[in-house]
């Protein structure tokens, strides 16, 4: 078995919630820094409360309306270089 492989381990790892709620868990890291935790999610508290977190879709959504900004960009750049070249 190769030696040296396996990652540092932090028995004592603090996890610092958003919300202001910290604990302690094994990791390989000695500081998590997390959005919502057990003290915070809807889930747990039973409120109904709106998380501001981009999820996957937001992101796409964003992405596909700078592509389709630059798309048209490039269209209009190449209509006025036809343009340029059909006046000559």
């Amino acid at each position: 078995m190769k030696s040296d492989i396996h990652p540092q381990w932090y028995p004592q790892a603090q996890v610092s919630c958003a919300c202001g709620n910290t604990f302690t868990v094994g990791a390989a890291k000695p500081e998590i820094k997390v959005d919502i935790c057990a003290k915070c999610h809807p889930f747990f508290t039973g409120e109904m409360k709106y998380v501001d977190t981009l999820g996957r879709v937001e992101r796409f959504q964003a992405k596909q309306k700078v592509g389709a900004q630059m798309s048209q960009t490039v269209a209009d750049k190449k209509k006025k270089k036809k343009d340029r070249e059909d006046a000559i």
